[in-house]
């Protein structure tokens, strides 16, 4: 009945995870811009799909896409999403420098890599939810007894901890590394 578990707490944990690469700290990481969304082809393709993007030292990317006709594209998506980096397109290659973060950017960004992981946290709930609906459900077909009901949500219970223990850790983490100057 909880075999699963494990996989989808897993996929919460590594949609976390890929959420606080996103972040930008103030160095060269190709998680800031790799999973934004270019129309290519006609349709929206994640960036890593249609350029390779590198890190060419601490503080500046290169984004090197397959054809050269998605430069210019690749350049206002990259603009318009909110990120707060600039390109700079020589029309071979896309360059991008990680501006160094202020106080106040680092503040703010501590404060959503929290409801990130509070985000996350209410994923881990409705996991839980989700099990524990399926345990009762077995319970009232008659498909497991009432002992063997206690066992299973006591070892939900156990992984459900055991999640939120790794996020708390994950959250410890990403704040140092923000607040780290």
């Amino acid at each position: 009945m909880l075999s699963n578990i494990k996989n989808d707490l897993k996929k919460a944990e590594e949609h976390l995870h890929n959420e606080f690469n996103k972040l930008q700290v103030g160095r060269a990481n190709p998680g800031l811009v790799e999973g934004i969304y270019i129309n290519a082809y006609g349709n929206p393709q994640p960036l890593k799909n249609i350029a390779s993007v590198s890190v060419m030292d601490a503080q500046t990317l290169t984004i090197q896409p397959w054809d050269k006709w998605l430069i210019r594209e690749i350049d206002k998506w990259i603009s318009d999403a909110g990120l707060g980096l600039n390109p700079q397109n020589n029309w071979e290659s896309i360059m991008i420098k990680i501006p160094t973060l202020t106080e106040e950017r680092r503040r703010d960004l501590a404060k959503f890599a929290k409801k990130l992981a509070e985000d996350w946290k209410i994923a881990i709930r409705n996991i839980r939810q989700d099990y524990l609906k399926k345990i009762k459900n077995a319970e009232v077909n008659k498909e497991i007894s009432e002992d063997i009901v206690k066992q299973n949500e006591k070892e939900l219970q156990k992984f459900v901890d055991e999640e939120v223990d790794k996020v708390d850790k994950m959250l410890k983490h990403k704040e140092e590394e923000i607040m780290k100057v």
